[in-house]
């Protein structure tokens, strides 16, 4: 299928949940103009992250506010999408312990605490305890690293998601 023969609607349709609950991503990659490119996965991310970018403060915020807490109440409770079940449950974030439970519940609180957003990471096929360990060095940074980190893990796992949905 050539992407570029997609109205709007269609493409914001196929590709809006790539950044997590944000379509407003892929109407600015599509506003920018696809070419040949897009076609591929990588092509795509370029253009979206891009996108992405180029956004304000307040709509970058939003986007990283969007994401759910790794193991958190909404992955407990079914409540995740699609993308971030199959991805927490890569990690083996859908059976952890009762004491792995609960160390992640501090951890996402911690860092929400001290960041005012939720902790992001690209957890597709990581171990809970990379993960752990990207907490523990992570919460040591100031807002400003944070916001970056957040926003370059977003991406990262917008990348991964447009592999699954189209090639190269």
């Amino acid at each position: 299928m050539n992407l570029r023969d997609l109205s709007r609607a269609a493409f914001v349709d196929r590709f809006g949940g790539v950044f997590e609950h944000s379509p407003w991503v892929a109407e600015s990659a599509f506003d920018a103009g696809l070419d040949s490119s897009c076609e591929t996965a990588r092509g795509l991310h370029a253009l979206m992250a891009r996108a992405m970018m180029a956004g304000d403060d307040v709509q970058k915020l939003a986007l990283i506010m969007a994401h759910p807490d790794l193991a958190g109440r909404l992955a407990r409770a079914g409540r995740l999408t699609a993308e971030s079940t199959k991805e927490q449950a890569s990690a083996g974030l859908d059976q952890l312990t009762d004491e792995e439970r609960a160390r992640f519940t501090e951890l996402n609180d911690a860092y929400k605490a001290r960041f005012g957003f939720p902790f992001i990471m690209a957890v597709k096929g990581r171990s809970k305890d990379e993960i752990m360990g990207a907490f523990a060095r992570r919460i040591a940074h100031d807002r400003d690293q944070e916001f970056a980190a957040a926003l370059d893990e977003i991406s990262r796992i917008a990348l991964l998601r447009l592999q699954d949905l189209l090639p190269g």
